[in-house]
């Protein structure tokens, strides 16, 4: 009986060396940590090399199947901001900006949140439209890059943060004008004087407040232009975006996490 018991344990012994060399043999060891991040790795190389070269809509496959496969890797992080720039660049400004805000929420602390407030701002402000349609993309984007300002104001963004909210401003003043031409037009003085005062109150210092100080002083007067407006009023547009080219908004932005 003695000789019974020793032989099953020898024989169980026996069986787990082999199934552990078996494991071995076959790579059948948990290694969890290689199986998970070379894959991810592969991928990331693969989504950086379109991204660096402009193929964002193949670039965000492959950051997003990091993030749906392998969303505890050293690469999901890249790949969270990465998806964010791929979709900015493909016009999907909304989408972008719940993409940056994701990543600012989960990653209070990483280096590129500068960066990531300074994107979130310019999404808001590639939505600005024209001088009489909704103001809100230029308001957002003003509050926005004021607040990157305070945070971080010695960040490698600070002076286009600056162009872009005086550019956004003179947007606005624009369109307060713009109101208050309309209600010349209609003969609606007292809300041509509400608009005229607020624009120079909330505006000053801008491409228009000369143009909007003579007309508020004409209709306090009591002499507005009753001629044809078009003769009377400088011809009004949005302000000149042109000086801000886009490849200067990828070289000045996203070149600076482009990695």
């Amino acid at each position: 009986m003695r000789n019974l018991k020793v032989s099953t344990v020898l024989l169980l012994l026996s069986l787990l060396v082999g199934c552990s060399e078996l494991k071995s043999t076959f790579n059948f060891t948990s290694s969890e940590p290689v199986e998970e991040e070379l894959p991810a790795k592969n991928l990331a190389i693969k989504g950086m090399d379109d991204y660096n070269v402009g193929k964002y809509f193949t670039a965000i496959e492959f950051f997003n199947e990091i993030l749906d496969r392998y969303p505890f890797s050293p690469e999901a992080t890249l790949s969270e901001l990465k998806a964010a720039d791929c979709s900015f660049y493909l016009g999907g400004y909304q989408e972008a900006l719940i993409l940056y805000e994701a990543f600012e929420d989960h990653h209070p602390t990483n280096e590129a949140i500068p960066y990531v407030m300074f994107q979130k701002a310019m999404c808001n402000y590639k939505g600005i439209d024209r001088i009489d349609r909704d103001t809100s993309g230029a308001v957002n984007a003003i509050q926005l890059f004021k607040q990157l300002l305070k945070a971080y104001p010695d960040s490698p963004y600070t002076g286009e943060a600056r162009a872009r909210i005086a550019s956004a401003t003179e947007f606005l003043a624009n369109h307060e004008y713009f109101v208050a031409k309309y209600y010349v037009r209609t003969e609606k003085y007292s809300e041509a004087i509400v608009r005229l005062k607020y624009m120079l109150a909330m505006y000053p210092n801008t491409d228009f407040e000369d143009q909007a100080r003579d007309l508020l002083a004409r209709i306090e007067a009591g002499d507005p232009p009753k001629s044809r407006l078009t003769s009377w009023f400088p011809n009004v547009s949005w302000p000149d975006w042109s000086f801000f080219r886009e490849k200067d908004e990828e070289d000045s932005a996203a070149e600076e996490f482009k990695r």
